[in-house]
C-alpha cells in the first residue's frame, strides 16, 4: 500500500498554514473539554492520533534552549502524568517558509512517553502514548507556538479509545498504510508558516 501524503492545511482562518495528512479532521472535543480560541485540534479517530496547534503568550522566563522540554513537562503535569514522563529526545527543526528577520525560524523539539487518560477517565484507564512537541518562539509577536502530536503506543482495555481502536499495542503506521506520527509531526513543524501577523494583535 502506498504511503499517504501530506497536504496544505489552513489554521486559524488561514492566518497560518502547515501540512499534514487529510485523514486528520477538525475535532469537536467540546464535550470533553473547552477548546480555547487560541487552539486548533485535529484527530484521526481510527488511529486515535491527534495534532494540536496552540498560540500562547510568550513565556519570557523560559530559556530558549530548553523551552520544548519545559513545555513537554508542563503538559505532562497538566495531564497528571508528570511522575511517569520518560523523555526520549530533544532537538531542533528549521522551518522551510517562516523567516524571522534574516534567518529561518527554528523550532525546539522534544518527545517522550507518558501514561494519560482520555477526557475525564481515571488512572485505571491510562493509555501509553508518545508525545511530540515543538515550540516556535515568535518573540516580536510575544507568542509561543506549540505544536503537539499524540501517538498511542498501548491502548488500555478500559479506555474510551478501545471502542474506536483495538485495545493492546497500536498497529504500526506502516502496516496501516499511514505515515508514521514522527514524520507527520516533522512535516507539520517544518511547513508551519504565518500569512497574517494581525492574528497576534488581539486575535483573528
Amino acid at each position: 500500500m502506498a504511503a499517504e501524503s501530506c497536504v496544505p492545511r489552513p489554521l486559524f482562518g488561514g492566518a497560518i498554514s502547515t501540512a499534514f495528512p487529510a485523514r486528520f479532521q477538525v475535532q469537536d472535543v467540546s464535550n470533553i473539554r473547552e477548546v480555547p480560541d487560541h487552539q486548533e485540534v485535529f484527530v484521526d479517530p481510527a488511529r486515535d492520533e491527534s495534532l494540536i496547534f496552540e498560540l500562547l503568550d510568550l513565556k519570557g522566563e523560559v530559556d530558549d534552549a530548553g523551552s520544548a522540554l519545559w513545555f513537554l513537562r508542563d503538559i505532562a503535569n497538566e495531564q497528571d502524568a508528570g511522575d511517569n514522563l520518560v523523555v526520549e529526545h530533544s532537538g531542533t527543526l528549521e522551518l522551510a517558509g517562516l523567516r524571522l528577520g534574516e534567518a529561518p525560524a527554528v523550532a525546539r523539539t522534544s518527545a517522550g512517553q507518558l501514561a494519560v487518560s482520555k477526557g475525564r477517565q481515571g488512572r485505571e484507564a491510562q493509555n501509553i502514548v508518545r508525545l511530540y512537541l515543538a515550540n516556535i518562539r515568535l518573540k516580536d509577536a510575544a507568542t509561543d507556538v506549540l505544536i503537539t502530536a499524540y501517538e498511542p503506543l498501548l491502548i488500555n482495555p478500559l479506555s474510551e479509545s478501545a471502542a474506536a481502536v483495538t485495545a493492546g499495542p497500536a498497529i504500526p503506521a506502516e502496516q496501516a498504510g499511514c505515515l508514521p506520527m514522527s514524520e507527520i509531526f516533522k512535516v507539520a513543524v517544518m511547513n508551519f508558516n504565518v500569512h497574517d501577523w494581525n492574528l497576534f494583535n488581539g486575535g483573528p
